[in-house]
């Protein structure tokens, strides 16, 4: 197998084309018109712009990774496996490579003990591949279109030469290894874990609480299978085969869970019977179909090389954490290790986990509206109950069906914090955060359907649980009895965090009210709030945690900055309020000590929205050289994920932001990024933004109209413009001041925007890069 860096020779140019017709891979011809989509089929081998640039980020290792944050990971929101050496070898001496085997879906079912540790994800084991010699060398890729890991392992008897993947849709872990004759008598070995919370590593063990029994290994009918009883009830099992053909030994591995009945191994066999009938490269025909597709969803090309490659994994990385039907991604998603985080965190992670896939078109990926809106009931369970009639919250940990088990404090036994009670409980706000994803989904399809089936009655009562506690204080204003705000510490009057996510819930679901026609019985509640709620607290510095709580010590944490992202309530559109923002961002990110991964792409997006690149670039740059790992990964006492995905969305912020029913088109790029291509870019208003910019300048932009919404856009392009439509024809608009414009568009139809006079070349090519750039993962 030739190296990555032999291979890198023969890829295509980067100058390679992107056609932005609405067929995938169709070439725009003049006026817009998209050619038939078989043109594209005919394209020779090498023009696939999105080819390039997946190739080009493709992550190697010349040098054995040793941990999660080095190795490959291959995954499918379920099923998830992470590659690195062998633990407790000798230094610089690697006699196995580990295979972790893990899977989203695999916790313990103990509420009495907590989310974390009762209802705690549960490691299931890991696969250890075992030369025959020492190995000496490796040369791994992590080729993202293909969605594989292939390379050689090299030891002193040989040669391992390795094809693995996740299979998208059978859930299996598929790994073929074609030896040197040196090494045809290499091994596989499975380890099963010990069925215990991740956290018991790192926190006291409650009292009571034990570990589950060891897994039993046997043979059934020529398949292995680790099956792991739960106290509970219920099991996960592990099953897994080898079938050899010609010279190439492909292993077939399976998890299956089920809860109360021990019912996972008769499923296990089944699948891991089915998938082994099947050579490694019949198997993966369909799931390369499916990866292929996935990515031409969308483009985004940029001069930064390393940012470019980033973006692209994180890409990659999503898809291999989240589907629509999978849990919503724990902090670690399916790659669970050694953590004191194993289950879901809904006060900022799961959030920033999810932004992502609105602009680059991969709302098949939302578990969260999903999961909301089936597990509902449960968020009522989780409240104390004398709100339970109609209010709804989300404790700050959950397990994948929305249940804490009161792990705050089994006293209570609930796990959503009460107003005005001390001492310090847990977050109030976390579903009404939560809500604002769906709200996005809801925005960026126009899908009326989850404003009317999960948006609206989830948030009115999740605001509905504020109502009992709002008082008018002495100065006639509305006032919050102390919350907590994730994760300062202490309780304060008036948090900034509850006050800023009622008074955007308030405004959503009066929004809402009205375009599903809906007369609300709460409604006049819900202006008097926004009418009399009293103003956020500042002090000098800007925006403080609360009434009683100033913003004095390093925190990772932005939850008093909601308003201004991701809400964009206040987004400086009066000088006072630039200013009070601009001075509560610097004061923020000014203490180091506390600060974290995030902290940089809250800052970023922030800095984005008020058009200053340069600084949103600065932060991302800081997040890159002091947080982010060898393979995109990121920690903070243990595996997390959040912040790589969150990153993607500050650069999705920087390209383009479609808040205030304004698309904005190229809004914070900094002065390095001269050229930039983005296709098929998701907007809210449902629709799909192409454009180009060469040597600083926007040469056009298209957007096409997926829902008939109102369409205002600030287009960039300088001096007098020509709208015209899918055909060539001139559209009409009107003209808003400051380059943003106003045209009517129908459903389908589309608007393509250029200096008058131009006609630009409508094709996408990937820009060139400013200057070479080291990849991601451990290259020589």
């Amino acid at each position: 197998m030739p190296s990555p860096s032999s291979r890198r020779s023969s890829r295509p140019s980067r100058r390679t084309v992107l056609a932005t017709g609405s067929a995938l891979g169709g070439t725009l011809l003049a006026g817009g018109l998209p050619a038939p989509a078989a043109a594209a089929s005919s394209a020779p081998q090498g023009s696939d712009p999105w080819r390039t640039v997946l190739d080009d980020a493709d992550l190697v290792w010349q040098r054995m990774p040793k941990t999660w944050y080095e190795g490959p990971y291959l995954g499918n929101g379920f099923l998830g496996s992470g590659i690195y050496a062998e633990p407790g070898t000798e230094a610089d001496t690697f006699q196995a490579v580990r295979f972790n085997v893990q899977h989203s879906e695999v916790q313990d079912h103990r509420p009495q003990f907590g989310s974390l540790f009762g209802l705690a994800r549960l490691p299931i084991g890991y696969l250890t591949l075992e030369p025959v010699g020492t190995i000496t060398g490796l040369d791994w890729r992590l080729g993202l279109h293909d969605a594989e890991l292939t390379g050689t392992l090299t030891t002193g008897r040989g040669t391992l030469t390795i094809r693995a993947l996740v299979h998208n849709s059978r859930s299996v872990l598929a790994i073929e290894v074609t030896p040197s004759e040196g090494e045809r008598d290499f091994t596989w070995e499975f380890h099963p874990a010990q069925a215990i919370s991740p956290r018991a590593a790192f926190k006291p063990i409650p009292q009571g609480y034990e570990a589950n029994p060891p897994a039993q290994t046997g043979l059934y009918d020529g398949i292995s299978a680790a099956v792991q009883p739960l106290l509970a009830g219920g099991q996960h099992v592990t099953a897994w085969r080898e079938r050899t053909r010609g010279r190439a030994r492909t292993l077939y591995v399976h998890v299956a869970h089920s809860y109360p009945k021990p019912t996972a191994l008769g499923r296990a066999l089944a699948a891991v019977r089915d998938a082994s009938k099947l050579s490694y490269d019949a198997l993966a025909v369909a799931h390369r179909a499916w990866w292929h597709a996935y990515y031409r969803k969308s483009f985004l090309s940029l001069p930064d090389a390393r940012m470019q490659r980033f973006y692209w994994i994180q890409l990659y990385k999503t898809a291999s954490a989240a589907r629509r039907d999978a849990p919503a991604m724990a902090t670690s998603g399916p790659w669970l290790e050694p953590t004191p985080w194993p289950a879901t965190w809904w006060n900022l992670n799961v959030q920033l986990e999810y932004w992502l896939i609105h602009g680059s078109n991969h709302l098949e990926l939302d578990a969260v509206t999903r999961a909301l809106s089936e597990f509902r009931d449960n968020l009522r369970a989780e409240m104390a109950p004398a709100y339970r009639a109609d209010s709804l919250g989300i404790p700050r940990t959950t397990d994948a069906s929305l249940v804490n088990g009161g792990a705050t404090d089994p006293a209570l036994g609930y796990g959503v914090g009460i107003p005005g009670q001390d001492p310090p409980t847990p977050e109030v706000g976390n579903l009404t955060w939560a809500l604002h994803n769906v709200w996005l989904s809801y925005r960026h399809t126009m899908d009326e359907s989850i404003l009317r089936d999960v948006l609206f009655p989830l948030l009115r009562k999740a605001i509905n649980y504020y109502l009992h506690f709002l008082e008018p204080g002495a100065d006639g204003k509305l006032h919050l009895p102390a919350t907590f705000s994730p994760e300062y510490g202490g309780n304060s009057r008036d948090c900034n965090f509850d006050l800023m996510l009622l008074t955007w819930g308030c405004r959503t679901l009066l929004d809402s009210a009205e375009l599903l026609g809906i007369d609300d019985e709460l409604a006049p509640r819900w202006r008097d709030v926004l009418t009399r709620r009293v103003a956020y607290p500042t002090d000098d510095n800007g925006f403080m945690i609360g009434a009683d709580i100033p913003f004095a010590k390093s925190h990772r944490h932005y939850s008093h900055l909601l308003a201004v992202y991701p809400l964009y309530e206040l987004t400086g559109r009066t000088p006072d309020e630039k200013a009070l923002i601009e001075k509560s961002l610097a004061h923020w990110v000014g203490f180091e000590g506390a600060l974290q991964g995030y902290t940089f792409t809250g800052a970023a997006s922030m800095s984005a929205m008020l058009g200053k690149g340069e600084d949103a670039l600065s932060y991302l740059g800081q997040l890159m050289t002091r947080f982010i790992q060898p393979n995109t990964m990121y920690k903070e006492s243990g595996p997390v994920i959040e912040t790589p995905l969150s990153a993607a969305q500050s650069l999705h912020d920087m390209v383009c932001q479609s808040w205030g029913d304004t698309i904005r088109v190229f809004p914070a790029l900094p002065a390095a990024w001269a050229d930039l291509a983005v296709h098929n870019f998701r907007t809210q208003g449902a629709f799909l933004l192409s454009a180009v910019r060469k040597d600083g300048v926007t040469r056009w932009v298209r957007l096409v109209s997926e829902a008939g919404a109102p369409c205002v856009v600030r287009h960039g392009v300088p001096g007098p413009i020509e709208v015209r439509n899918g055909g060539g024809r001139p559209l009409r608009y009107e003209s808003l001041g400051d380059g943003t414009i106003q045209v009517a568009l129908r459903k389908g139809e589309s608007a393509l925007i250029t200096a008058k006079g131009d006609r630009p070349d409508l094709r996408i090519t990937p820009v060139e890069p400013n200057e070479e750039a080291p990849r991601w993962g451990l290259p020589a």
